[in-house]
């Protein structure tokens, strides 16, 4: 049965208890806009969209011109969609080729790249880099989905699988967070360098989307990739951790902490004897995200506690420094991302940014249109529709990349 479909699994025992402007990437699509009639008209009410580039992007979709119908008693309740979603979406067969990755810091992270794509893909074809949620990764059903989708347009697809998830190896006392942008920059420059040819991409799900719309925000001008989705962004940690300690979200607090838990057992070794003001016992035997959190990760980043850590790690304030195609999909109901800590006025004001708020889905739930119940999120054509229309626009840049010194410490079929 497959599970993970919002980076965690959900153990069965919890189960009962359900009740911006860049000249170089914007000119061409621009240029393309112009003259245009007003394509808003044709969205389908059912869908909230706010946007600052007008019709720039609009004319790249086809699945949102129908109406989001959600999937008869799934969708009924948000809670039952994500868990269903979770446990019971197909789960695609996919062989990879991982490489680990060293960083600057001694850390290692994991790619996975489709086994074979290297022999029957140009050099220039397109990269896109998928970004699973918190303790996701390449095993997930809805990156295996996306995966999928991308490499049927001809797309190079390599999952990032962040430091102890995926299996990829933990090298050193630190794990990631939503506010080390590190990794992320050196996944980028060093796809890159193999791939300079390339327009790249990125497309985030849940935690993995913060980090991405972040990391957009960091770089501003000098961003790498030429576009990027962000998919059920908690965007505002602070509102995200108010509503995650509240009624039925208790049980996904306890599921997460439960996963992070079983990572952080593989690695604890790393951590004896650390001392400072990390709390080992508290880590190892963390009931919420928050005792994590507080045990481990704001100390780790050196924050001052972990609402300083939630309040400086949220990517709702990055959203006016986006300056590439930066499309967010989310569901008004999702109940790990609340749609009250969606940045619909810094969207709305940039003209780089679109968003579709969709009326139900649950968290990476999404069961309708074509492949529901069992197979893609709705979502998969929209993100598509949009990654090929910026790639049908945008010329492969020549561009020569700077090389980046990584050390790629082995590369395995898994």
């Amino acid at each position: 049965m497959a599970s993970s479909s919002f980076g965690f699994a959900i153990p069965l025992r919890y189960l009962t208890h359900l009740p911006f402007t860049k000249p170089s990437h914007f000119s061409t699509l621009r240029a393309t806009a112009a003259g245009m009639p007003d394509c808003s008209s044709k969205l389908h009410p059912s869908l909230e969209v706010v946007f600052g580039g007008a019709d720039t992007f609009i004319p790249a979709f086809k699945a949102p011109h129908l109406p989001y119908l959600p999937y008869p008693l799934i969708a009924s309740n948000r809670h039952f969609e994500t868990i269903f979603a979770a446990f019971f979406r197909s789960l695609p067969n996919v062989r990879f080729r991982r490489e680990c990755l060293r960083t600057s810091d001694d850390g290692s992270v994991a790619l996975d790249w489709v086994s074979g794509d290297d022999r029957s893909l140009p050099s220039d074809s397109p990269v896109l880099i998928l970004l699973p949620g918190l303790t996701g990764g390449s095993q997930d059903t809805y990156v295996r989905h996306m995966l999928l989708r991308a490499r049927s347009e001809g797309w190079r697809v390599v999952v990032f699988n962040s430091r102890g998830c995926g299996r990829s190896p933990v090298t050193t006392a630190q794990f990631y967070s939503a506010s080390f942008l590190g990794d992320i920059s050196e996944v980028v420059e060093h796809v890159g360098s193999r791939y300079p040819r390339a327009n790249l991409y990125a497309v985030g799900w849940s935690l993995g989307a913060n980090i991405l719309v972040r990391y957009v925000g960091q770089e501003s001008f000098s961003c790498p990739l030429t576009g990027a989705v962000s998919l059920c962004n908690p965007f505002n940690l602070v509102i995200a951790d108010e509503d995650f300690r509240k009624g039925f979200n208790i049980i996904y607090d306890k599921a997460l902490a439960n996963s992070l838990c079983k990572i952080f057992s593989r690695h604890a070794l790393l951590f004896e004897d650390i001392g400072g003001e990390f709390n080992i016992p508290l880590v190892a035997n963390a009931k919420s995200v928050r005792e994590f959190d507080e045990g481990l990760t704001r100390v780790s980043f050196g924050f001052k506690s972990v609402d300083d850590y939630y309040s400086n790690s949220s990517s709702s304030d990055s959203i006016k420094n986006v300056t590439i195609p930066l499309l967010c999909i989310q569901a008004e109901n999702d109940p790990i991302a609340p749609s009250r800590g969606i940045p619909r006025e810094d969207i709305q004001n940039n003209p780089n940014c679109m968003l579709i708020v969709t009326p139900k889905g649950g968290h990476l739930g999404w069961v309708a249109g074509a492949g529901a119940p069992r197979g893609a999120p709705w979502t998969d054509p929209i993100v598509m529709d949009f990654l090929q229309h910026l790639d049908q626009a945008t010329p492969v840049s020549s561009a020569s990349v700077n090389n980046f010194k990584t050390e790629s410490l082995q590369q395995i079929e898994v």
